[in-house]
Order: C-alpha cells, then structure tokens, then sequence
C-alpha cells in the first residue's frame, strides 16, 4: 500500500479520509496487531513543532488523521491531496464503534475521570447494543511505574479488547499511543475530547461552524480559561510556519527529530 504521510510542519499526517483510516484500524483489529493511531488538529502539530523529541514520537505513529479543518486544509495546498472532509477523533470513535458492534470487535476505554467513563459507557450501550466494551480504566492523572504500566497492558489484554481508545488530552495520549504501540496487540487510538463529548459533558461545536473551521472558537468560548493560549496563540503560529512551507522560505524535516531518552510513562 501507498504511503499516506505528507510533510506538515515536519509532521507525517496522513491524508485520508474516515473509510481509509477505518479500513486500517479494522484491518489491524480484526488481525490482533498493534496500530498506533492519533488524530491530530493544530495544537497536536504545533506540540511536535516545538518540541523534537515528540516530533519523533508523532512520526512514528502508524496513522496520523487530519483532525480539525486547518490540518486538512494544509495537507490540501502543501501537496494537493484534494481531501473533501478532516477526520475528526470524536466522529471516527463514533464510526468505530459503529463497526466494532456490527463485527464483534470488543473495545477499551482508557483515561479521563471514572465519571466520564461512566456516562461513556452508559451512552455507547444505548447507541450501538451490540458494542462489546471489555473494559474501562481512567486515568490516575500521573505517570505510572513500569510495574504499572505493565498491570496497564495486562488487564487490557485479558478484557479481549481489539480496539483501545484513549483520552488523556494532547500530547499525553500521542505519548501513550507511542510507548503502549510496542507491547499492546491492539489498534490505539488517541481521540482527544472525544470522551467528553460522547458522554455528554463537553457540546459538540454546530456543524456549521465545524465545516467552516471554527470549532475552536466553540470551544474556546466554552473553555477559554484552559483552551485560550492553545486557539490564540497557536493558530496564527501555525499559520505563519504554514506560509513559510507553502513559500519555500523554510524547510521542514521530519527526519530532524530526536529519539526519546526515556519513557514519560503518562496514566
């Protein structure tokens, strides 16, 4: 198969669409192979921007989506891949699901506050019966020992899980896809806010404005304390470093990144 990676800012992100990446991570499921997944919006690419050691970590991620419209519009005019749609980490989890329970495929839920799982679970139940959800976890908000770690990875082994989905935030989760990528036999999928919002304490942006690109101002009017550095800041940083790729001015290299001295082990 065709690689999908395009150069963003020096970060390999995929240009596909929700049936090539679902295809994938169905494909890996369904084989009990590891597949570790991200879907990535500005701040996710602006994190492996300014730090190195992640920029290796994201670009040795299996598949890296286009979450959020000005990622897909990059991958569009730096390289002309003609993308009609981003691929969002709460739709795909959604779409996901949707073929997890028509196929049998039993998921994991990892991170976030057990009160969210809680609500997720609940919720997921209600929308696709016939989802296996072989286990949830949340998050102990710290880094864990490898000894825990390890007690991680063999209660989501013995759950029967053939899709993990994360939701540690960004870049915790991208950390966690790398360094669980090596020893879980699953498909791992670091969806961001998608948690949140399927269980009912974080509002999906209207589509209007998703399909306009501003779901950050929704959010940043629903969170500015926490979101307003990420949205103001960032967007337009990402939008100058875009203009210097796009007029040749700077160049970009994935390669130029640094392997990670050690684990940051995040649970």
């Amino acid at each position: 198969m065709a690689s999908t990676k395009r150069n963003v800012l020096g970060i390999l992100v995929d240009a596909v669409d929700y049936d090539g990446a679902i295809d994938r991570i169905v494909e890996a499921a369904e084989a009990g192979k590891s597949l570790t997944v991200s879907a990535l919006a500005v701040h996710g690419v602006m994190t492996g921007v300014a730090d190195p050691s992640h920029r290796y970590r994201l670009n040795h991620l299996d598949l890296v989506v286009p979450d959020g419209q000005p990622v897909r519009y990059a991958l569009n005019w730096l390289h002309g891949t003609g993308l009609k749609d981003r691929v969002t980490g709460p739709i795909l989890m959604s779409r996901l699901c949707k073929v997890a329970a028509a196929r049998g495929i039993p998921i994991f839920l990892y991170g976030s506050r057990p009160e969210v799982l809680d609500a997720l679970r609940t919720r997921l139940s209600a929308r696709f019966p016939a989802l296996i959800i072989a286990g949830t976890e949340p998050s102990k908000f710290r880094p864990l020992s490898p000894e825990e770690k390890m007690g991680v990875v063999e209660r989501i082994k013995a759950s029967g899980a053939r899709i993990t989905f994360v939701g540690l935030g960004c870049p915790r989760q991208e950390v966690w896809a790398y360094e669980y990528g090596g020893v879980l036999p699953t498909p791992i999928l670091a969806v961001g806010a998608a948690f949140d919002m399927h269980a009912g304490f974080l509002p999906f942006a209207p589509m209007l404005m998703q399909d306009a690109g501003l779901e950050w101002l929704h959010r940043l009017w629903r969170e500015p304390r926490r979101l307003w550095r990420r949205y103001l800041y960032l967007n337009p940083l990402f939008l100058g470093h875009l203009a210097l790729q796009l007029t040749h001015l700077r160049r970009y290299d994935p390669g130029d990144a640094t392997v990670p001295t050690q684990e940051l082990s995040y649970g």
